[in-house]
């Protein structure tokens, strides 16, 4: 990439505006961490705090403060070829501020940007560029999980149910009950089954399998323990269900996957 110009924390007060019609000629990256108000196809947009607006060169840029202390981090770049590829692959929007529910580590990446572009380290270049990138699959990633939540993004249940399926991946050996997670978040079983799909889009019962067989496969190749321990170390007792939902899975037995992952690559 190449690097315009990069600010952190910059900090105006209401009077601030920003007012380019014809664009600013190179690609600006906002972080924006106050209230403001942006300008897009003529109409007025108030966002709260935590928001990230990506420019292209051409696109006219109206922005200013909704607060009386405005704050924003920002990038001028132009971006290669690669790094256009990754924006798309992420589907990160252009030309339209989104928020987000905080900014604070996309902030802190545009900080170690910042003190390494005016730096005299050596490989200040490279280090940018790389943290460059680093700070967009941040911004998609959170661009993601804000589309996987946003029809519950006001919910009360959001971050106990963030907890259950991150428990799920991080423990699946261990017992589940869906009438248990049900009442922690005191909802019927249907109503918890309903929610959770909704904001995952996959059912709980699906992520628990997903879990435990991605477990089971990491055992498989990482160990030597026979097959009806991997099965108990995933939360699966009974042998034979757990190979027969490994196949339906995978599409091989636990021994064929062990015996196909062992054997070298062809050339």
């Amino acid at each position: 990439m190449r690097m315009d110009e990069i600010g952190y924390n910059h900090k105006h007060n209401r009077t601030f505006c920003i007012d380019r019609p014809n664009g600013a000629g190179d690609w600006l990256l906002l972080i924006v961490k106050s209230p403001a108000v942006f300008r897009i196809d003529g109409k007025d947009i108030h966002t709260s705090a935590n928001v990230v607006i990506l420019y292209t060169p051409e696109y006219p840029e109206y922005y200013y403060p909704d607060c009386d202390e405005y704050y924003d981090d920002w990038i001028h770049f132009e971006p290669d070829p690669e790094e256009l590829e990754l924006i798309h692959m992420l589907r990160i929007p252009t030309n339209k501020p989104v928020e987000l529910s905080d900014v604070t580590e996309l902030s802190s990446i545009a900080r170690n940007m910042c003190y390494e572009q005016y730096s005299p380290n050596l490989y200040r270049k490279p280090v940018v560029d790389l943290t460059f990138r680093i700070l967009l699959y941040k911004i998609g990633e959170k661009l993601l999980r804000k589309t996987d939540c946003s029809r519950i993004s006001e919910s009360v249940y959001l971050e106990k149910l963030l907890w259950i399926r991150e428990s799920l991946y991080r423990w699946p050996g261990r017992e589940y009950s869906i009438d248990d997670m049900a009442n922690d978040l005191s909802l019927s079983r249907s109503r918890f089954q309903h929610l959770y799909t909704e904001t995952f889009g996959t059912s709980v019962k699906a992520d628990l399998i997903k879990g435990r067989m991605e477990k089971a496969c990491e055992l498989l190749q990482t160990t030597d323990l026979p097959v009806k321990e991997v099965g108990i170390l995933v939360g699966y007792g009974n042998t034979s269900y757990f190979i027969r939902l490994f196949r339906n899975t995978y599409g091989l037995t636990p021994v064929q996957y062990r015996e196909k992952i062992g054997e070298p690559e062809s050339s």
